[in-house]
């Protein structure tokens, strides 16, 4: 009582209140990538290596939106009906014959994509986009975004937040996700903390020990570096529905 009572004569400091208010009673629900259309609320899908770092850095050299789907097939047959679309993605790591860019974000970053509309299907991200079917809200996220996200969280001043920890699939304790999940949902309560023990995760996880292994095949040498390089874009990447097609967007300004 005497803590509210404080509140009364200022102007900012209820509104400030109301807000850690909302964050203090806010549930944080984690999900594996199987688990994915349990999760409802405000849905922030994860993926760090690589699909969503790949994201982020495409809307920095301009891409204009991304069209995430579940298909190689599907990503295709979405290219025949938008030709002037181009394909990014993977399928277990591999770049699929026949899209146009891999999921490396080293090599996306170099590319002239400024102005376009990109199709994206990655083995774990994009699925846990589209089993997401219980989202009210829907984000995609990586380290390389986490405070933006962050911040546009605590605007929502939603009940429950779920987080979607793609990682966790095909064998991977998907560790690297459930590191930047808790990462952001730190950031949400407004904690104070430092990032570096989140970030290390990313290399002890299961998908960090392959990334590490100089003798693999499907990873820029670049794009652990960049999957690291926390909070350097300040935009976060809700995902709305448009017609029959889910579509990712970079936003920026939430205060």
């Amino acid at each position: 009582m005497v803590l509210i009572m404080a509140f009364i004569d200022q102007e900012i400091l209820p509104q400030s209140y109301s807000l850690w208010c909302c964050i203090m009673s806010c549930i944080f629900q984690y999900y594996s990538l199987a688990e994915a259309a349990k999760a409802q609320g405000v849905v922030v899908v994860i993926d760090v290596l690589r699909a969503f770092t790949t994201a982020a850095f495409a809307f920095r050299a301009g891409v204009k939106r991304i069209l995430p789907v579940s298909g190689i097939e599907e990503a295709f047959l979405l290219k025949q009906r938008f030709p002037k679309v181009l394909i990014m993605g993977e399928d277990h790591g591999l770049q699929v014959p026949g899209f146009d860019y891999g999921n490396s974000p080293a090599d996306i970053a170099r590319a002239e994509i400024v102005g376009k509309t990109l199709i994206q299907r990655t083995t774990a991200g994009t699925q846990g986009i589209i089993r997401a079917e219980n989202a009210s809200k829907l984000i995609a996220a990586s380290f390389v975004c986490a405070d933006a996200t962050a911040n546009y969280l605590q605007s929502t001043r939603a009940n429950v937040i779920s987080f979607i920890i793609t990682g966790t699939s095909y064998g991977r304790d998907g560790d690297e996700d459930l590191a930047c999940a808790e990462y952001i949902t730190a950031l949400v309560r407004q904690e104070h903390i430092e990032p570096d023990a989140y970030l290390a995760r990313v290399g002890s996880s299961s998908a960090g020990h392959v990334f590490l292994d100089e003798h693999q095949l499907f990873m820029h040498p670049d794009d652990l570096r960049l999957c690291l390089q926390v909070n350097e874009f300040k935009f976060y990447m809700p995902i709305i529905k448009d017609g029959d097609l889910l579509v990712m967007q970079q936003e920026f300004g939430v205060i």
